[in-house]
């Protein structure tokens, strides 16, 4: 997008780990256009983006990349009114739940950890 970006997008390194560790090429392209609609748009409409679901997804967000038919998730939160956090990348609820599970703690953990 050629459009100068409205919101900043922050990742923690442990996220960043996470997309790297992704060996399809296609899938860290599909999360980086997510990622660039999330600088031009702010928060994202569903099939892009949605709530994390029960209680420990309290706060956390996910990008769907591709409108959701992607493998992966990375998981946000909103930390002011133009400043959003990648906390963590994991598979997609349904393909991997004990994977997602565990990315969505990590998410949480990592949130915790931030000086804001």
């Amino acid at each position: 997008m050629n459009q100068t970006a409205r919101f900043i997008v922050l990742w923690h390194p442990g996220a960043l780990l996470e997309r790297d560790a992704i060996k399809d090429d296609r899938e860290r392209v599909a999360i980086g256009h997510v990622i660039e609609k999330l600088e031009q748009i702010g928060r994202l409409p569903s099939p892009h983006s949605s709530a994390v679901q029960g209680r420990a997804g309290q706060g956390l967000r996910e990008l769907r990349p591709r409108g959701g038919k992607s493998r992966w998730r990375p998981l946000y939160r909103q930390i002011d009114a133009t400043t959003f956090v990648i906390l963590a990348v994991g598979p997609e609820a349904q393909i991997n739940r004990v994977g997602f599970d565990q990315a969505v703690s990590d998410a949480q953990q990592r949130f915790g950890e931030l000086e804001l």
